[in-house]
């Protein structure tokens, strides 16, 4: 099993920065990739940036292609997402994920991801 919990959200006014940690805990050894996902309120959850655990194999969604950038710590069993020029549609409940069933490219369904984290929130005005 694999504990994950998430920090460094925050209230920030649009085109500032937050960054995300994700500590992992646990059969981390048994991870192939870890993501981050969003939920706004009446939306549906969608995942945001993604990460093979080696370190390589970044993807994003198209709308923070550019401004996000997702990153682990393996010494650290950490996981980070750097939020750049924020916008107030990224207002939205983020969260930590990884996956023991993914190999190869990781993926951007959630229903791949086995673990996950509580959750943190970040709001942008």
């Amino acid at each position: 099993h694999v504990q994950l919990v998430e920090s460094g959200g925050g209230s920030v006014q649009a085109e500032g920065s937050l960054r995300l940690s994700c500590a992992a805990s646990g059969n981390i050894i048994s991870t192939t990739c870890v993501a981050w996902f969003r939920q706004a309120p009446g939306k549906r959850r969608e995942g945001v940036a993604y990460i093979r655990v080696s370190g390589d194999g970044m993807d994003y969604r198209d709308s923070v292609a550019g401004r996000f950038t997702i990153s682990v710590d393996n010494a650290k069993n950490m996981v980070y997402l750097q939020m750049d020029s924020l916008k107030p549609e990224d207002t939205a409940l983020y969260y930590c994920a990884a996956s023991y069933r993914v190999f190869g490219l990781c993926s951007s369904a959630d229903y791949a991801y086995d673990y996950w984290g509580q959750g943190t929130q970040v709001t942008v005005s």
